[in-house]
């Protein structure tokens, strides 16, 4: 029985030995952290590798283009934007200007010829330019001829807009905004041809600009006596009932009937749908036929 133990604990000794210098490394603990400690700065290095490592994701989201299409140069979208500071500038001078002053307003003098062709191509093409060829060449060349502005309306004296008034084939006003097109100052000529009786104008309400101007025929204007308008406004007029019924009294129709003879029609109510009796099929069940009898009569 001893050497049977003796045996047990030299196996244990044995085994212990051998395990002995996988856990001879003591483990090393890091000391406990204060509750109100302050957070460690960053440091530079660790700033560093982060501003890194987002430069180098912006480098990877940069490369995702699309191949398909050409890339865009803005080559055309920049001619056309040229042309409207030319229009502007036309309209400010007021003046007919060569394609060389054109260029040398847009700073455009040294640039390559092909956007030089494109801008006055353009040009030559606009509705508000007008373009006048050069009457000493025989054959125009793409820089030749001057450049004007043209207006929407094309009216810059009073007795223009009298006349562009008259010879109107409709009724349709004319607005203010497209006579400053061509005519930047024409609101003072407004009011003296209004205050004369040969103009009808609508304006704001903010501002009592000039919106719309009509023709009109002073022919038609009569002044009338300061002491009738006021007999006028002091005149009580009788309500609407009692001109209807003066009217009727005098044999006349009146426009509008009278609101008191009015006969308001009564709302409908809407009646509910009663649901019609369930009609019943072929008797299968006759040994239940007893209980399923229509009862409904009989209710109170």
């Amino acid at each position: 029985m001893s050497s049977y133990l003796d045996k047990q604990q030299a196996a244990f000794k044995s085994e212990a030995m051998s395990v002995a210098p996988k856990i001879s490394a003591k483990r090393t603990l890091a000391p406990p952290v204060a509750e109100n400690a302050p957070s460690p700065a960053p440091s530079n290095a660790s700033n560093t590798s982060r501003n890194e490592n987002k430069e180098a994701k912006r480098k990877r989201e940069a490369q995702n283009v699309v191949y398909s299409q050409p890339a865009a140069t803005g080559y055309g979208t920049e001619a056309f934007t040229q042309v409207t500071y030319v229009i502007e500038f036309l309209k400010k001078k007021d003046e007919s200007k060569t394609f060389r002053e054109i260029l040398e307003y847009l700073s455009q003098v040294n640039a390559e010829d092909r956007t030089k062709i494109l801008i006055a191509k353009i040009l030559r093409q606009h509705e508000r330019v007008r373009w006048v060829p050069d009457p000493e060449l025989k054959s125009q060349t793409w820089d030749s001829g001057t450049f004007m502005h043209r207006p929407i309306i094309n009216v810059r004296t009073k007795k223009d807009l009298i006349a562009y008034l008259q010879n109107k084939a409709d009724a349709q006003g004319v607005s203010v905004k497209d006579l400053k097109d061509g005519w930047a100052d024409c609101e003072e000529a407004i009011d003296e041809l209004e205050d004369e009786h040969k103009i009808l104008v609508t304006r704001t309400k903010k501002d009592n600009h000039a919106r719309m101007v009509w023709s009109n025929d002073p022919s038609l204007f009569h002044q009338v006596d300061f002491e009738f308008q006021d007999m006028w406004r002091k005149t009580e007029l009788p309500s609407v009932d009692e001109l209807v019924r003066k009217l009727q009294e005098a044999g006349q129709k009146p426009a509008s009937e009278d609101p008191s003879k009015r006969i308001k029609a009564a709302p409908k109510t809407k009646e509910k749908k009663r649901k019609a009796p369930r009609k019943g099929g072929k008797t299968t069940n006759t040994h239940m036929q007893h209980l399923l009898r229509d009862f409904s009569h009989l209710k109170r």
